[in-house]
C-alpha cells in the first residue's frame, strides 16, 4: 500500500471538504501528486484519518430547449396531461442512456462476495462486478477482452459509492 506524507493527507483532507468524490480525488492525487492508489487504499485511507466525504447535492435539473414548462410555469393549474411518450422503464438491468454508465445491485450475491451486480458502460457494453471479503472490487466485461473507457471506470466507481451507501455498505 502506498504511504501518502502528510502534506498529501492534509490535501486529500481538503478535497473532501470541497466535496470532491473518491473516485476524483484519485484521479487528481495520480494527475498532480504522481500518486496511484487504488479505489480501496483510498477508502481504507480516508477511513483511518476518520473522514467522511460529503454527499453531493442534487443538481436542479436544468431546463432543455423544447421541454414542456413545469407544472404550474404557464400560469394554469397543474392538471392531468397525457404523456407525450411512455414513461420511462424501470432501471432493473436495463441499458443506461447512450454516454452513461449504469449499475445494479444483486439481490443474492455471487458466491465468495460480500456484494455483487452488473454495470452497463457508455457504450452498451456489460459486465458483472463483485466486492469479495477482503474489500477487493473486481469487474468482468461480458466480451472477452474489452476495456471500458477510463471515464467510464470513473462513473462506474462514484456510481458504485453512491449505491453501496445506500445499501449500508
Amino acid at each position: 500500500m502506498t504511504t501518502l506524507t502528510d502534506a498529501q493527507k492534509d490535501q486529500v483532507r481538503a478535497w473532501l471538504r470541497e466535496g470532491l468524490q473518491l473516485a476524483e480525488i484519485q484521479s487528481r492525487l495520480n494527475r498532480e501528486q504522481g500518486v496511484s492508489l487504488t479505489y480501496l487504499e483510498l477508502k481504507l485511507l480516508i477511513s483511518d484519518l476518520n473522514l467522511v466525504p460529503k454527499d453531493r447535492e442534487p443538481a436542479e435539473p436544468t431546463p432543455t430547449l423544447g421541454a414542456p414548462p413545469p407544472p404550474g410555469a404557464s400560469g394554469r393549474p397543474p392538471g392531468p396531461t397525457a404523456p407525450s411518450s411512455p414513461p420511462p422503464p424501470p432501471t432493473g438491468g436495463l441499458p443506461p442512456a447512450r454516454g452513461r454508465v449504469a449499475i445494479t445491485v444483486d439481490q443474492l450475491s455471487q458466491p465468495g462476495a460480500v456484494v455483487s451486480g452488473g454495470v452497463t458502460f457508455s457504450d452498451g457494453k456489460t459486465g458483472k462486478w463483485l466486492v469479495d471479503e477482503l474489500g477487493r472490487l473486481s469487474v468482468a466485461p461480458a466480451e472477452p477482452g474489452y476495456r471500458p473507457p477510463a471515464q467510464d471506470m470513473q462513473e462506474f466507481q462514484m456510481a458504485l459509492e453512491r449505491e453501496l451507501a445506500r445499501a449500508g455498505f
